[in-house]
């Protein structure tokens, strides 16, 4: 029987979602506390990776098992998993539900902040010069005239097609808080980080909404601005 599994987690300790040699991942942490409590081998999918240090508020993953699973299993399953993980549900799915490849719709926020703020330590990246909001937006409208966002992605990956769909790119200003939200239906390896620190430079006055745009069509990841810090992207929802 096939089972959907919903989860938020705080992604500082591990090595990123995907089960590795030799580091700690959401997914090995997972997994081992449901062989536990189920007495068989679980393996989970997860709705797509997280690199090291990113959180996810939302996630979506499914596996499969022959024990009947009772309302008691997610409280079970939390009691054996450390602080910064945990399970919301879990529920019975239907045998072709795929956490990756049903998923239509996957949104991320980047936290920035300027003003240093030590509760804020590892939750979001810490900017001291000024940024010029309304041309970091200017900028981020542009992203929905591309679907090939080549430049925004980590070199070498293993994939068909670097074309996504960006539904959402917008920037809230929360006090001394810069929050961009995005949102598409797949996204690249370390994209999101790469159009934010690309972004950044827009802000601090260093590119111009064109220079971005050439950015993008030079399909060139060297010409795009830095990958900003992890610990201030969230993975916020996951739609089928």
């Amino acid at each position: 029987m096939r089972y959907r599994i919903e989860l938020s987690y705080v992604g500082t300790c591990y090595h990123g979602w995907q089960s590795q040699p030799n580091a700690t991942s959401v997914q090995e942490t997972l997994e081992d506390a449901l062989t536990k409590v189920l007495r068989e081998k679980i393996s989970v999918t997860g709705c797509g990776r997280t690199d090291t240090g990113v959180h996810a508020e939302y996630y979506v993953a499914h596996f499969d098992a022959e024990s009947e699973i009772d309302g008691r299993l997610s409280d079970r399953i939390n009691g054996l998993l450390p602080s910064d993980i945990s399970v919301f549900s879990i529920s019975r799915a239907t045998d072709s539900f795929h956490a990756r490849f049903n998923a239509t719709k996957r949104s991320y926020k980047y936290v920035i902040t300027q003003r240093k703020n030590p509760f804020l330590k590892g939750f979001s990246w810490y900017v001291r010069c000024p940024l010029d909001v309304a041309k970091m937006q200017e900028a981020a409208n542009r992203l929905f005239d591309y679907t090939d966002f080549t430049s925004f992605s980590k070199l070498h990956t293993d994939v068909k097609t670097n074309n996504c769909r960006i539904c959402r790119a917008d920037f809230e200003v929360c006090g001394d808080q810069i929050v961009f939200h995005i949102s598409a239906d797949r996204f690249l390896r370390n994209m999101v980080r790469a159009i934010v620190g690309t972004l950044v430079e827009v802000g601090k006055g260093r590119l111009s909404v064109e220079g971005f745009c050439r950015i993008i069509e030079s399909k060139n990841r060297c010409e795009a601005g830095q990958s900003v810090p992890a610990e201030g992207l969230f993975l916020t929802e996951v739609e089928y």
